[in-house]
């Protein structure tokens, strides 16, 4: 397979009938969105050591070496915020001038208060876990899709983008491709056919990658190398063919990156957080938020609905929302669409009432069933939160689900 030129203007081909492309991209850890997606779970993280009942809505933002968080935080004892936001900043990569930024040369502001009343009040104030209601209102999806394998249940798209970036930090840190620099992209467009509601990937259709690099690594041996090291490593040969486009930095330099290039801001990469654009997505960004807030609990739960529902082998691919009320245990809404891949005869009327039979939304059960007062959300903030199968992302882990019935149930839950 060849690399094509990278000034050549590239014409689209026609594609046969029922074939479409599209395209799903991933940040690496220094990016500076992910950044300070990274600092508020960390500064979440120590929170929930010190006190797993603890409100925590903490953002980020960045420009150069200036950081604030800000927030509403509520825990029994105080933590060390700038000893947080370093920590994080050199684990992601930012170790020394050399990288383009210094994590102990960084100036730190904190501005954070205390959860206001009315919300605890309305929350969880003189409530059992069951009672316990949502943080706020809103909707959250959850999506799985049989497309390419049996396990992650994900986009190809999105799985390929996020490894690609993925592979880029492991070949920074072992120094393999030792001239890497934190900051990167990766984009991935495949070429899929439709089967009636199904999806089925068949090729590769072009990978982009956008590393940041020392200024004395030459483009061609860049280009090289993260083609051989990074690319053919992670996508499978099958999906690759003559025709696969590889774009490996096409501005060509790419030396300042971080925050030092572009201001981050906690929250912005919600699309990357999840399904790469295959599913809708509620508006409420993950990092930052401990469990009692169903922008992220909800979301964890409706993807462990969606994946139990495909594992079960009850559709190929399904998208599952609900929504809530502030202060509601009770979700007011609960809404699936298998796009017509049901098996068994059965309708998503069907599959709404195993779903009802199966799983219960109530905040205060979400965050007991998935364990979600556990320090673990630092991992979530890079690579993705969905489809990586590490041992503290239970909802990654499907529910044995029972569906000898198919009548919908007449209380929500049983």
């Amino acid at each position: 397979m060849s690399l094509k030129k990278y000034e050549d203007y590239y014409v689209e081909e026609v594609l046969p009938k029922d074939h479409f492309l599209f395209a799903s991209e991933s940040v690496g850890e220094g990016h500076p969105d992910k950044l300070c997606d990274q600092i508020s779970d960390a500064v979440l993280d120590a929170c929930l050591k010190e006190d797993p009942n603890a409100k925590v809505a903490c953002e980020s933002t960045a420009k150069g070496n200036k950081f604030m968080i800000l927030g509403e935080i509520t825990l029994s004892k105080p933590i060390n915020y700038e000893e947080i936001v370093r920590n994080a900043v050199k684990a992601a990569g930012f170790v020394g001038k050399e990288k383009g930024l210094d994590y102990k040369d960084i100036d730190i502001r904190v501005v954070v208060e205390r959860q206001a009343p009315e919300i605890a009040n309305a929350v969880h104030v003189k409530k059992t876990e069951e009672e316990q209601g949502a943080g706020d209102q809103g909707l959250m999806f959850g999506y799985a899709s049989n497309e390419w394998d049996k396990e992650t249940l994900m986009p190809l798209t999105h799985y390929l983008a996020g490894r690609l970036c993925e592979r880029l930090s492991e070949m920074r840190n072992s120094k393999e491709l030792s001239w890497l620099r934190p900051d990167c992209k990766s984009q991935v467009t495949i070429e899929y056919k439709k089967e009636g509601g199904k999806v089925i990937p068949l090729r590769v259709h072009s990978i982009l990658i956008s590393a940041q690099h020392d200024p004395d690594v030459t483009v061609d041996i860049l280009r090289r190398e993260i083609t051989e090291k990074v690319i053919k490593a992670v996508i499978p040969e099958k999906y690759l063919d003559e025709r696969t486009s590889f774009l490996v930095n096409p501005s060509k330099s790419f030396v300042t990156g971080g925050p030092v290039a572009d201001a981050g801001l906690t929250g912005r990469k919600i699309i990357v957080d999840t399904y790469g654009g295959w599913a809708p997505h509620g508006g409420g960004a993950f990092s930052g938020k401990d469990p009692s807030k169903v922008d992220r609990s909800a979301a964890y739960y409706c993807r462990y609905v969606a994946k139990s529902l495909v594992h079960a082998g009850l559709c190929d691919r399904v998208l599952v929302q609900v929504s809530y009320a502030i202060g509601m245990a009770d979700p007011l809404s609960i809404y699936v669409d298998s796009y017509g891949t049901a098996s068994g005869g059965r309708t998503d009327t069907d599959l709404l009432g195993i779903v009802k039979r199966n799983f219960n939304f109530r905040p205060g059960e979400i965050i007991r069933q998935l364990d979600l007062k556990r320090p673990i959300y630092q991992k979530t903030a890079a690579y993705g939160h969905f489809g990586r199968m590490v041992p503290e992302f239970t909802w990654e882990y499907p529910k044995a689900v029972s569906y000898t019935h198919l009548t919908l149930p007449t209380t929500p839950y049983v």
